[in-house]
C-alpha cells in the first residue's frame, strides 16, 4: 500500500456512507494519533485500539450520527498532502478549513497536530487532511 492515510479516510467515508456504526481499520502510529485528533475534535463516538488483533493491530472507531437527522458529525474528509505531491505550510500560512468552522490536521515536529493548535504553538509541517 502506496498511502495508508489515504487508505484510512477513505474506509472512514464509506462507512460514513453505508451507515455503519464501527469501522475496522488496520493500525499504525499516524492512524493512531489521526484517531486522537478527531476524537478530541468530537468527530467520531469513540475508538478503542486493539493491538492482539494483527501485527500493529487494529483500530475500532465508532462513528458519531446525530440522533435527529441521522447524517454524520463528519461531512468531508479530504487528503491534501500526497505520496506524489507533498503540501507543507509555515507557520504563518497555515490553512483555515471553512474559515474556522473545519480542522486541517497536521504533521508536525511536535506530532499530529490541528491547525489551530500548531497556530497556538507557531509551528508548521505537512498538511495531512481536512476535516468538516
Amino acid at each position: 500500500m502506496t498511502d495508508p492515510i489515504a487508505d484510512y479516510l477513505t474506509r472512514l467515508r464509506n462507512a460514513i456512507k453505508a451507515n455503519h456504526r464501527v469501522v475496522e481499520i488496520p493500525a499504525s502510529n499516524i492512524k493512531k494519533e489521526l484517531t486522537k485528533v478527531l476524537y478530541d475534535k468530537g468527530y467520531i463516538q469513540s475508538y478503542k485500539f486493539d493491538d492482539e488483533a494483527s501485527y500493529n493491530g487494529i483500530i475500532k472507531i465508532a462513528l458519531k450520527y446525530n440522533p435527529a437527522t441521522k447524517s454524520s458529525a463528519i461531512v468531508k474528509l479530504e487528503r491534501i498532502s500526497k505520496p506524489g505531491l507533498r503540501k507543507y505550510a509555515k507557520a504563518d500560512s497555515l490553512p483555515r478549513v471553512l474559515n474556522g468552522l473545519g480542522v486541517a490536521i497536521l504533521s508536525t515536529s511536535k506530532g499530529v497536530l490541528t491547525d489551530k493548535e500548531a497556530r497556538e504553538m507557531n509551528i508548521g509541517g505537512e498538511v495531512l487532511c481536512y476535516v468538516y
